[in-house]
């Protein structure tokens, strides 16, 4: 290895060490809220239900998902690092701000502003990744940066603890995370960089620029990434937004281990699947143009068998068991979509897509918490929902074996 390659390569590595932090802060931030839904329901009794909790879960993806696509076109058109800084400010200011609350409606008018705030990062950090990590590390790469989106998830799952503080409170952990995020502002900006002109020229292609909208719309391999990209997802969402509740209500347990128990063991999980699915996908991609791909139906594979049984759990150490399942058929699935997505799409289309894919996936998402709410409000068995999870994640295997890559590594 040249010195020259040496010194990309530890600026590519570089890259996703400084976007970690704010990755896991990213989803620390989303998580809190589900793991203290007894405490922030009783201190906001105009809440009322389920129904409306799913609604206002349902409305942070949303309006999350309506600018997704526009924060990967700012990224992709003008700066990745001033989008990903930009993000993380106001995201984090906005963190701040709801811990100053009072009722359901502002509540959700801080859920909203939090949805369009945060758009905008994941979009332009993959893509920055990408630019960085060509196809010799490139799932690994994409890997690091989700296994701090579990670490995330995790440590959010233990403020339920915090909650249930009585010199704490659901507050204090709303102020503490918007302030670090705040700081780390100063330093990200500094540090961060966009990936050299060089080094994007030499991954550019000779197709001629068309509308980008379009030209993704009219790829066949593309829309089918969303579907794929969309349908395992859904049971992610309601795992994420809900299992610290079911967790309680199911098994007569606390809040706090409500929350740890539906986040500790599967994101520890997802963390192992995210490093092997990586590592797998980056050997396989050297002999195998498919290799991303089969990595990711491998991923979708575990995660049948795990809904099943997360539905029809009979105890909380079989219901552990098979969300960790799920969550290492989750990080081999999460690290491929976007090394899959750079396979289809030219890589200034990167940013772009990915915002198209989270519009989608996203705002299926909030109809799925929503819906999740409705029925748990009428008595809908667990095994019969997340039945139908299973079935959509078949479906998604089927469809991304359609997909046709055209490259490994540009």
């Amino acid at each position: 290895m040249t010195f020259a390659s040496q010194v990309s390569l530890r600026s590519a590595w570089l890259v996703v060490g400084l976007l970690i932090p704010v990755a896991l802060l990213n989803y620390l931030d989303r998580q809190m809220l589900s793991s203290m839904k007894f405490s922030v329901m009783a201190d906001l009794p105009d809440i009322g239900n389920d129904a409306n909790w799913g609604r206002m879960l349902g409305q942070f993806k949303w309006v999350y998902a309506i600018f997704s696509p526009l924060g990967g076109y700012i990224a992709d058109r003008f700066s990745r690092r001033l989008t990903i800084c930009g993000s993380l400010f106001v995201w984090s200011a906005i963190t701040w701000g709801t811990s100053q609350v009072h009722t359901f409606q502002e509540l959700m008018l801080a859920r909203s502003l939090m949805g369009v705030s945060e758009a905008f990062y994941i979009p332009a950090a993959l893509a920055l990744i990408t630019d960085y990590h060509l196809g010799p590390t490139r799932s690994r790469a994409v890997g690091f940066h989700q296994t701090s989106i579990y670490l995330g998830v995790i440590i959010g799952g233990f403020s339920g603890y915090a909650a249930d503080i009585p010199s704490m409170g659901w507050r204090f952990a709303f102020i503490a995370c918007g302030l670090t995020g705040i700081l780390y502002t100063l330093p990200l900006t500094f540090l961060l960089r966009d990936a050299p002109k060089d080094m994007l020229t030499q991954k550019a292609t000779t197709v001629p620029r068309s509308n980008p909208i379009w030209e993704l719309m009219t790829n066949k391999s593309f829309l089918l990434l969303i579907v794929c990209f969309t349908l395992p997802a859904q049971a992610a969402w309601v795992i994420r937004d809900w299992m610290p509740a079911i967790l309680k209500q199911q098994f007569h347990i606390g809040q706090g281990k409500a929350g740890v128990s539906a986040t500790l063991y599967w994101q520890s999980a997802a963390i192992i699947g995210a490093f092997l699915g990586g590592w797998l996908a980056d050997r396989l991609v050297r002999t195998h143009l498919r290799g991303r791909i089969y990595v990711s139906a491998l991923g979708m594979a575990f995660i049948i068998p795990a809904l099943f049984g997360t539905g029809n759990a009979g105890s909380l150490e079989v219901a552990v068991f098979f969300l960790a399942l799920f969550g290492l058929g989750w990080g081999f699935f999460d690290v491929n979509n976007m090394p899959i997505l750079c396979q289809i799409v030219r890589p200034d289309l990167r940013a772009t897509g990915y915002g198209l894919m989270n519009m989608v996936s996203i705002s299926c998402g909030g109809f799925a918490d929503w819906g999740f709410g409705l029925l748990r409000d009428r008595g809908y068995p667990l095994n019969i929902i997340f039945g139908a999870f299973a079935c959509s994640a078949l479906i998604s295997i089927v469809l991304i074996l359609l997909i046709r890559p055209r490259s490994t590594n540009s």
